[in-house]
């Protein structure tokens, strides 16, 4: 592809290159495969599912050594709320309040979401916000309508020159309504950060955010802090990142042209959270937990959650301490047949690695480099929650270009559900994840690893959007905990309902674990 000079000046100032964007180019006319699914991993064949016992076990294992171990919570938080809000969108720009009613409407739409929000809008946690807000612009609004009423109050809402809360990073929303402040999902993340993701009464905390948004974040934590910090007896270090620009994907027309903008300027869009695996790598920490921003409880269900995840972080740690043992052990010059053979099994009961058939044939010097290379590689355990209809990424055994069949999570968009026997498997997952994941990111000599060596590139995939009303093809880099991890060692475990509790709609403000009655 040629560009003028305005578009290579504009590509260079993202800080990418001519040959990147020829790359992206070439993936949008050549396609992207399809992830190729062996089957679901259900619990006994793939997901671990723990005793009573061994979760005591393993919470009591990370108890001991959490004040040795340098631990960070990286939290994903860079969007905005306007997709909690978008049913209140639609019916603001789709109802006439002089010619219709709110039921005539929700029953023509069938907005079920809008009927949940109504019936129950006095529990919502900016209840007394809005009409705080609602006075100032509407002196008569006592004597409005019930149904234009309730039409101001979501204007008053998401109005821009009113609330504005659809501009809103979805983090700084407020969330939960205790009985004497309101908690947003940031506060609550450093609560609960220091029941598990704390050492020595410290707790780090990273948060991916959009740039324009952080002063609103330095606001809120200078707000919060000293409460937070004395409630909780733990001096808070927080930091922020920004999804580099350099990361960005150029979009297509749907002949594969480079799409522009109004301006006639190349249009590049953010290429998903694998984005964010460059802000992951230059953290430096023994044990990292990743926990969505919107994934959060009131306080009453923040000791559970807690336990399970330092119920995966007592495996991770235990399982890193087993790793870093044989990895000494194959390192030394008098490796036994028999070591080799436990170290074999070790990989294939308990990292869930499908070791080669042709193990037994391979010499002594190439086995021991084989599980050495299966060995050294960052660890994730992952918690899995049994499917109930959410959207997101499911275990699965998938099978590789090499024919080695690993466990991943793959989103559904990476599956051709043309295909049959691809979809069949598909439906049959039993777990999902709820992005409940630990990690452990260095090596035995204690040296980070460099995370950009482990990802499968031909995960990313290519996805359909609108721009100026026009159809345009998006790329997507690899997941974040999809194809960026795909080589990582992956054990799943399966954890209950009550970890995932994610506010992908207004509507979920209302399910229990975000009320505090």
């Amino acid at each position: 592809m040629k560009f003028s000079e305005k578009d290579i000046k504009q590509i260079e100032n993202k800080g990418l290159t001519i040959k990147q964007v020829n790359t992206q180019l070439d993936l949008f006319k050549t396609g992207l495969p399809f992830i190729n699914l062996h089957s679901v991993a259900t619990v006994g064949h793939g997901i671990k599912k723990s005793s009573d016992d061994e979760k005591v076990d393993y919470i009591n294992f990370f108890d001991t050594k959490r004040d040795n171990t340098s631990i960070i919570k990286f939290v994903p938080a860079s969007g905005a709320a306007t997709r909690m809000f978008k049913t209140l969108f639609e019916f603001i720009s789709e109802f006439n309040p002089k010619n219709d009613t709110i039921n005539s409407f929700i029953n023509r739409k069938k907005e079920r979401d809008l009927s949940v929000f109504l019936v129950a809008i006095e529990k919502l946690p900016f209840y007394d916000i809005v009409l705080n807000k609602i006075e100032e612009y509407y002196p008569d609004y006592k004597s409005f309508s019930n149904d234009k009423q309730k039409y101001v109050f979501i204007k008053t809402m998401l109005d821009e020159d009113k609330l504005n809360y659809g501009f809103y990073p979805k983090g700084l929303l407020p969330f939960h309504q205790y009985k004497d402040h309101l908690a947003t999902a940031f506060e609550e993340h450093l609560f609960e950060a220091a029941l598990y993701a704390s050492s020595k009464n410290e707790a780090y905390l990273h948060f991916t955010i959009s740039e324009r948004y952080k002063n609103i974040f330095d606001d809120e934590f200078k707000r919060i802090e000293d409460i937070v910090e004395r409630k909780k007896g733990t001096k808070f270090h927080i930091s922020f990142s920004y999804q580099n620009e350099s990361t960005d994907t150029i979009s297509v027309t749907p002949q594969n042209d480079p799409f522009r903008d109004e301006n006639g300027e190349l249009y590049f869009r953010p290429s998903g959270h694998g984005a964010l695996l460059q802000n992951l790598n230059e953290l430096n920490a023994d044990i990292i937990f990743i926990k969505n921003i919107d994934n959060v409880v009131v306080f009453k269900y923040e000791k559970e959650v807690a336990e399970y995840k330092k119920m995966l972080a007592g495996l991770l740690l235990k399982t890193q301490e087993e790793v870093f043992k044989m990895i000494d052990i194959l390192n030394k010059a008098d490796v036994s047949h028999s070591d080799l053979v436990s170290i074999a099994e070790f990989l294939i009961n308990k990292l869930n690695v499908k070791v080669s058939h042709e193990f037994e044939k391979y010499s002594k010097k190439y086995q021991i480099e084989y599980l050495i290379e299966k060995l050294d590689r960052p660890i994730r355990v992952c918690g899995m929650v049994k499917n109930e209809g959410e959207p997101g990424g499911g275990p699965f055994w998938v099978k590789e270009e090499s024919g080695n069949i690993s466990l991943q999570i793959v989103e559904s968009a990476q599956v051709d559900r043309k295909n049959k026997n691809q979809k069949e498997i598909l439906k049959k997952a039993t777990h999902f994840n709820p992005v409940d994941i630990v990690c452990g990111i260095k090596n035995h000599k204690g040296e980070p690893f460099d995370l950009q060596n482990f990802v499968d590139h031909k995960t990313a995939f290519i996805t359909m959007k609108t721009k100026l009303d026009k159809d345009l093809k998006a790329l997507e880099l690899p997941g974040l905990w999809n194809g960026s991890m795909a080589s990582w060692n992956t054990i799943f475990v399966e954890v209950p309902l009550i970890t995932f509790n994610p506010v992908k709609t207004v509507t979920d403000l209302l399910k229990p674990t975000h009320q505090i009655r």
